[in-house]
């Protein structure tokens, strides 16, 4: 009969023989291969910081400040500054008051609202560039960007906004109502500042899309950093120019972050008290404001959803059967497969040390290797591809422009997407569970492997869906590693409109939004989960 509490003296029971493999590969909380492999993972995460750093040396201060100093350098860090301080504020005001409308009100259909704002994300960005130019031609430069930017990325900010209002104890906004307070100042007094975490949040993913993406601007002709540098990469190869414009574009990653991080400070809400929290409080919309909410949240379907859908549709009609090219369209459905699987199982593997030592043995040197990772995850893909070409080019050229270059690259940009799921599943295995299988006779990597990483698997398997989903709609770094004659969806849609192709791109567009529907399920349902629905 096995007894309900172990005896004190279960540790001394463990055999000899497990007590001297305990020593070897899996010893202790935080191993010492965990911690190699976590150093490794960090300092190949470093490489495109060191990148920056050390073209920057080389090419010496003669040389930078003409670079980089110059007109050019100039209008596109303007472009790229009205780019962010014009997109970010809309993209808050709008996924501010859809989360409102759909968490807070009486809206007509909240539900299906709450969902429909969340699946532009199944659109890559580029795709809705596309389905601009194709319904407007001539559209360009800043407010084309502008647009197209805000209806692409609103829902980074709608999905932790919402989440956040679903979770905020309404006793405080009740404490204020007593106190006298109007509901526009409870909002702005009491539930504002409990959602500038959610917002900081949101409006850094948003900052550092904008600052990465590529085929959305180059697609409507609006010159940023990003479309220079390639622009620059393609006539000059490997030229000091564009590695000049990448050590900017990082300063301006390093600034974003630096604001995001001051903008969050260090304050936290939290409900503190026995018991569940009420109802939130629900907003009785009058006619007039439901039916300007409705028509704020048909708007953005339309704009977000309609264009592309409407689009697509079009040129899938205007190609018919023709453009459904099977033998170039199957090759590339299946290479973008077998690189997002390829990346996905590499990212969680390198992510489990990290995430280990993270539940495990946390401390300064966990803090420190998980920061270097979420720091190079913030440079733009170019940044990264462009170190990955010097790197390789100078000390392993056999792997340059090889696949295993490309699975490096999705590894250093995607890798916190697959350590935070991960870090939340371990958190689920307790490590006493551990103790008590090698107590009954496991070895600790069986204890590790029966234990630990199967009550991990959901964390795990929910992070590789995100990464797989992240590498099938990568376009920037794919174009710049992948080998010869690598076509995948995104690169195979590229090509074709940049040949004004359209109709024949459709069918690839097509199948990006498919397989990104997935994750737009995945986010939906993640921020449901987080607020206990």
């Amino acid at each position: 009969m096995i007894p309900e509490t172990l005896p004190a003296n279960v540790p001394a029971a463990i055999p000899d023989n497990l007590r001297r493999r305990s020593r070897g590969l899996f010893a202790g909380r935080g191993g010492a291969w965990v911690i190699g492999l976590s150093v490794l993972v960090s300092l190949l995460a470093l490489m495109p910081i060191a990148f920056v750093i050390g073209v920057s040396i080389q090419t010496g201060w003669a040389t930078l400040v003409p670079l980089v100093f110059r007109p050019r350098v100039g209008e596109l860090l303007i472009n790229t500054v009205l780019l962010v301080v014009i997109t970010i504020p809309l993209c808050i005001a709008l996924g501010l008051a859809l989360a409102w409308l759909t968490e807070r009100t009486n809206l007509p259909g909240r539900r299906a609202w709450s969902l429909l704002a969340t699946a532009p994300l199944a659109v890559p960005a580029f795709v809705h560039s596309y389905a601009w130019v194709s319904l407007v031609p001539p559209i360009h430069g800043l407010f084309a960007g502008v647009l197209v930017s805000v209806i692409a990325y609103f829902p980074f900010l709608y999905l932790p906004v919402a989440a956040t209002l679903r979770r905020l104890d309404p006793a405080i906004e009740d404490v204020a109502e007593s106190m006298g307070l109007k509901p526009w100042a409870i909002f702005f007094r009491v539930v504002l500042p409990q959602l500038r975490l959610a917002i900081c949040g949101g409006a850094l993913l948003v900052g550092l899309h904008l600052l990465a993406e590529y085929g959305l601007y180059a697609m409507i002709r609006f010159d940023t950093f990003t479309t220079a540098i390639f622009d620059q990469f393609k006539s000059t190869f490997n030229g000091p120019a564009a590695h000049m414009l990448a050590s900017v574009l990082a300063l301006c990653c390093l600034a974003m972050l630096t604001a995001e991080s001051a903008a969050r400070g260090s304050a936290r809400y939290a409900r503190v008290g026995s018991g569940s929290a009420r109802e939130q409080r629900v907003v009785r919309l009058g006619a007039g404001s439901t039916a300007l909410a409705l028509t704020l949240q048909i708007s953005t379907c339309v704009l977000a959803l309609g264009v592309p859908l409407i689009t697509l549709g079009k040129w899938l009609i205007a190609g018919g059967a023709q453009v459904w090219n099977l033998a170039e369209l199957m090759p590339a459905l299946e290479q973008t497969l077998l690189l997002g699987a390829a990346g996905a199982v590499l990212t969680t593997c390198a992510a489990i040390p990290i995430a280990w030592l993270s539940i495990r043995s946390p401390g300064r040197l966990q803090r420190l290797l998980e920061s270097c990772n979420y720091i190079t995850s913030s440079l733009p893909g170019i940044v990264v591809a462009l170190a990955l070409v010097t790197v390789t080019i100078h000390f392993a050229r056999p792997i340059y422009q090889t696949t295993i270059t490309v699975l490096l690259a999705y590894l250093l940009m995607f890798l916190p997407r697959a350590l935070v799921s991960l870090r939340a599943g371990i958190a689920q295995a307790p490590v006493e569970l551990e103790n008590i299988a090698r107590s009954l006779g496991r070895s600790p990597a069986q204890a590790l492997w029966l234990v630990t990483l199967r009550l991990a698997a959901p964390g795990a398997a929910a992070g590789a869906a995100l990464v797989f989903l992240a590498i099938t709609n990568e376009l920037t770094a794919t174009l710049l590693l992948a080998p010869n004659g690598t076509r995948t969806l995104a690169t195979g849609f590229w090509a074709l409109t940049s040949e004004i192709d359209y109709a024949a791109a459709a069918p690839y567009a097509l199948l990006m939004i498919l397989l990104s529907l997935p994750l737009t399920g995945l986010l939906y349902h993640q921020s449901k989960r987080t607020a206990g629905r």
